[in-house]
């Protein structure tokens, strides 16, 4: 058969296949060559090779259910909730926690949808910074996705670290539970916990795709039945709720802050930090078949259940609660497990608050594999240090083992905090909602703004851009919001540090930069391309593709 070849643009490279079913040539941006031979492949590994330069590594074994279980794992509705009540609470008391759910999940379901959108036109492992290749013109490409890398970085970061600190309030308060309250709660034990249960999400993150898939997809039903059964038990068991009407309205604060409403809207970081880290199953779409459908439906009914499921949660919780100031002053520093021993008992106390530390056991299980997955794609596309070590796959498990291992260091470190203040301890969970959604709607405002962005399957056709505006609003509102100190007058001990964590991470960022980012990082970088493809399949795969500066 002849030799022909076709051209595409991926990045800044020039892609030029050639057609013998054996091999496939690339050209990269700096004039290199590449011949890959082939093997056999999924039409998702086509897709990746041809479509987006990417070599594929990784087996695709998450099929719908476990996609949809480790879309839905990331939001840990049932211990997120557990973990990040105090918020609303403090800040607006039964009123705020209800309402600020109802209104900011509203916010998040739109960033949701336009997460789904990007991620099934563009489904990589480097999520949302790669859009940024074919979304922005080609010279704002370099600087633009190196800071939505770093923002998306850092708050994967600091999602699992949040979690795996709230993990540790859990275990300590079962542990205190069981001890009658005869046990007393330092900050610096749960850091040790914290420390220790991150190391084991580091050794489950060792493991194999095969068996990550397994344990996610049992995940979703167990979830489903703790919440449902959690539910049903309070409004059985609980002698004396509130009425509708001091759940509904019922506004109190102990934030300080004149005029009460705004303390009132303190309360959304709650919903902020549960309905975010959307694009965590985008990082693993090179581990799914037809990611381009499977990934964006995940994202939106996982979010939709989240926001649907949190709201009536939120609602039995306040109605169950009895006095917010003794659960708040809990000696188990956990006001929803001082709910659950008030109204179930030490037993059923026990049970759930257990049942809370299982399933955000399996959010950082899930969200550190994220976050390893996005390791290895910085690293692949040079914007880390010693990227060269990073971006190995270790053959015996066909995972990136030293990506997850630095994860797990840096999330470790971020915690450390706590040890010289607690209260920088609630910075990390507010630049974890942050910095996750700026690193969204960056690329959400190039698809506005350029009108580059080529639709995937799944698609919100003309609501699309009514979506895709309320999303950057929202979130403009909340940031200025977040940034903001949560109690008043302000001092050293109760300051919020999101800003200060932000500040670094855009410092280190920008000096990383002009030292060696904009030398070397030119880009989401093709890599290597590798399938057994027919003329025809390379052709069709082409004309669906017409790259950033088409």
């Amino acid at each position: 058969m002849a030799d022909t070849i076709e051209k595409a643009t991926v990045g800044d490279a020039e892609l030029r296949q050639r057609h013998d079913r054996r091999q496939v040539e690339i050209i990269g941006p700096n004039g290199e060559r590449k011949k890959i031979a082939v093997a056999n492949m999924t039409h998702a590994d086509t897709e990746l090779a041809a479509k987006f330069g990417y070599n594929p590594v990784f087996k695709r074994e998450f099929g719908y259910l476990a996609t949809f279980s480790f879309a839905v794992s990331i939001s840990g509705l049932f211990s997120t909730i557990m973990t990040t009540l105090s918020y609303p609470l403090e800040a607006g008391g039964s009123s705020a926690v209800v309402w600020c759910w109802f209104v900011s999940g509203a916010g998040c379901m739109c960033i949701a949808c336009s997460v789904a959108e990007l991620v099934s036109a563009y489904p990589t492992s480097g999520g949302l910074y790669f859009t940024i290749s074919r979304l922005a013109p080609a010279a704002w490409v370099p600087s633009i996705s190196w800071y939505t890398g770093w923002l998306n970085l850092l708050g994967q970061v600091a999602g699992v670290a949040s979690s795996e600190y709230g993990a540790a309030q859990m275990l300590l308060a079962a542990v205190s539970m069981s001890r009658n309250f005869n046990y007393t709660i330092t900050t610096d034990t749960t850091v040790g916990v914290m420390a220790a249960l991150t190391v084991i999400t580091g050794v489950v993150n060792s493991l194999s795709t095969y068996w990550m898939e397994k344990m996610t997809k049992l995940y979703v039903i167990f979830h489903v039945c703790v919440l449902v059964a959690c539910a049903i038990a309070l409004l059985v068991l609980t002698k004396d709720k509130h009425d509708a009407s001091y759940v509904f309205t019922q506004v109190e604060s102990s934030s300080g802050w004149k005029p009460i409403g705004f303390s009132w809207l303190f309360g959304f970081l709650s919903v902020s930090w549960t309905m975010t880290d959307y694009d965590a199953t985008a990082h693993i779409t090179e581990e799914m078949s037809e990611p381009e459908l499977k990934a964006p439906w995940a994202i939106s009914l996982a979010m939709a259940f989240t926001y649907v499921a949190g709201f009536l949660f939120n609602i039995v919780l306040c109605f169950c609660m009895g006095n917010p100031e003794e659960i708040l002053s809990s000696p188990m520093e956990q006001p929803v497990a001082q709910i659950f021993y008030n109204s179930l008992g030490k037993g059923g106390g026990m049970f759930f608050t257990i049942a809370a530390l299982i399933i955000i056991k399996f959010v950082t299980f899930t969200a550190m594999q994220s976050l390893g997955r996005t390791v290895f794609a910085f690293s692949r596309d040079r914007l880390l240090p010693f990227s060269n070590i990073w971006v190995k796959v270790a053959p015996w498990t066909g995972t990136p083992l030293y990506a997850v291992w630095i994860s797990v260091f840096f999330c470790i470190a971020i915690n450390l905090i706590g040890l010289g203040s607690y209260i920088a301890i609630s910075g990390v969970f507010t630049v974890c909602a942050i910095a996750l959604d700026w690193s969204y709607c960056i690329p959400i405002m190039c698809k506005l703004m350029f009108g580059k962005f080529e639709p995937g399957p799944w698609h919100m056709g003309p609501l699309s851009w009514i979506v895709n505006v309320w999303a950057c609003l929202w979130t403009l509102f909340v940031s200025v919001i977040f940034v903001l100190p949560t109690a008043m007058p302000v001092a050293a001990d109760n300051m919020n540090y999101a800003c200060v964590y932000l500040a670094a991470l855009l410092v280190f960022a920008g000096i990383y930069w002009f030292i060696r980012g904009r030398v070397v990082y030119t880009g989401p970088i093709t890599e290597a391309v590798a399938d057994d493809l027919s003329e025809s399949e390379i052709v069709a795969t082409e004309k669906t593709d017409k790259g950033p500066s088409a």
